[in-house]
This record gives structure tokens, sequence and C-alpha cells, in this order.
């Protein structure tokens, strides 16, 4: 009985023996699965990401292409003259730039009282000449009606530019031209419109270079007259830096037009002055 007790203890105890590595063989299974199933998520998150940079790349590239897009659509009035080459102003482009004007603020009859004919105009600069040759081609007789001017508040030739820089260039370029004569600048910049209207009064000047703004203003003062004007030349074809021409330029176009009606078309119809556009 002894020998068959211990027996049953060792056939008891044996299958404990045999069922502890089970369970540790187990337990490194699920451990093992575990591990696999941590890198299969991080493989996923890691696709997950790059997939979201290529998509966050793509509606980069859209967004992008959409800008490039819209850029392209506005084009500003520098993009549009800086692919377009000079073309000299002529006599049709200044009646279609005050027409386009008046037909929006005057009636028909007032329209066709502000037309202005061919023989209101001087030839135009065909873009080859200086100030000095041109004004040499319209005003041939210059040393005489210079001599002849003795009107205060007046001036004989009259040129229109853009700005107050361009108007000392214009002055430089007059040297060639203007001989014994007096010229004088008439523009906003560091001078006040009480000061040339002084200028104006107290001697005689026969040429006058300015800005349509301050012009307009000292007509409208009366501290400048039309009465000895003979020659109105317009700085019609120089651009500026932007490539812009005097009208392409808002706030000058707008004066331009507001000076024109101050006398000056009705002294062309007359026949007392002409337009040059240089």
């Amino acid at each position: 009985t002894g020998s068959s007790g211990v027996s049953e203890v060792e056939e008891d105890t044996q299958p404990l023996a045999e069922e502890q590595p089970k369970k540790s063989t187990s337990k490194k299974r699920k451990g093992e699965k575990q591990a696999q199933d941590n890198t299969t998520k991080k493989k996923k998150k890691t696709k997950e990401c790059f997939i979201t940079q290529e998509r966050s790349e793509e509606k980069g590239d859209k967004e992008s292409n959409k800008n490039k897009k819209r850029r392209k659509k506005k084009k500003t009035i520098t993009d549009v003259l800086t692919s377009s080459e000079p073309v000299p102003g002529s006599p049709a482009d200044l009646l279609s730039f005050l027409k386009s004007h008046h037909s929006q603020t005057r009636s028909v009859i007032e329209q066709e009282e502000l037309t202005l004919s061919e023989s209101c105009f001087l030839s135009s600069n065909d873009l080859t000449h200086s100030l000095s040759s041109y004004l040499k081609e319209v005003c041939p007789k210059w040393a005489k009606i210079q001599k002849q001017h003795t009107q205060t508040r007046s001036v004989v030739l009259l040129i229109i530019c853009g700005s107050a820089l361009r108007t000392i260039d214009l002055i430089k370029q007059l040297i060639a031209f203007k001989g014994q004569t007096k010229v004088l600048k008439l523009f906003a910049k560091h001078i006040k419109v009480d000061e040339q209207m002084k200028l104006l009064s107290k001697g005689v000047t026969h040429i006058a270079v300015g800005t349509p703004g301050r012009i307009c203003a000292l007509l409208e003062k009366e501290g400048l007259t039309t009465q000895g004007l003979r020659f109105l030349v317009l700085d019609w074809n120089y651009r500026d830096q932007k490539h812009r021409r005097m009208v392409d330029i808002p706030e000058v176009k707008g004066d331009l037009l507001k000076m024109m009606d101050q006398g000056l078309i009705q002294s062309c119809r007359e026949g007392t002055v002409k337009i040059g556009l240089f």
C-alpha cells in the first residue's frame, strides 16, 4: 500500500509539471502576437501619415495652381503696356479720349460744341524727335512769335506732362530751342499756387511746363489765362517706370480732362491755339 501511494502522487504531479511549460509557451505566443499587432499598427500609422502628407501636398499644389490662375487673370495697366509696343499718339487718340469723357458728362449738343477738327492739330511726334527738334518743326517762326508776346499772366507755349520730375526733365530738353525766352515750371511739388501767380503777373513768360492739376488750378484762379497762348503741347508718348503714359494714370487723366474744359478746347476751336502730341 505504501508503494501504491507514492506512485499515485507521482502520477498526480507529472501532469502538473507538463502543464506549466504549456502556459509559458502560450504566454510567449500571446506576446509575439501583441508585438506583431503593434508593428502592423505602426505600419498602418506610418502609411496613414504618408497618405495624409501626400494629400496635403496635393491640396497645396491645387491651391497654388488656383492662385497662379487667379494671378494670371488679373492684369495691370503696366502688364498690358509692357507687352504692347509703343505706338505714337495721333489726333484720333486725343479725340477718342475726350469723347469717352464728354459722352458721360455732356449732352449730344454740348458734345458737338466740344469736338475738334484736324485743323486744330500740329503734326505729332513719330517717336524719333527730342523735345527741341519737335518744337523747331512745329514752331518754325518761334523767334518772331516770342518777341511779339508782351502779355503777363499768359504764355505762348504750354507743355503739359504727368509729374514734377518729368517737368524738370523737359525744361532741360528745351535748352536748344528756347534761346533767350523765359521758361516757368508749374507743378504743385514744393511750390504754392500764390507764388506761381505772382511770378506770372510780374513779368512776361514765354514757355510754361507743368502738370495738368496745377495748371488747372491756375486757370481757375485766373493766375494764368489762355489769351496769349498759341501752342499747347501734350507729353503724350512718354512712359514712366511703370510704362504708363500720362493718360494711363487715373489722377493725371482726371486733371487733364478738367484742364481741357477750362477754355482750352474752345480756344482750339476758335483757331487761336494749336495742339501737338509729343
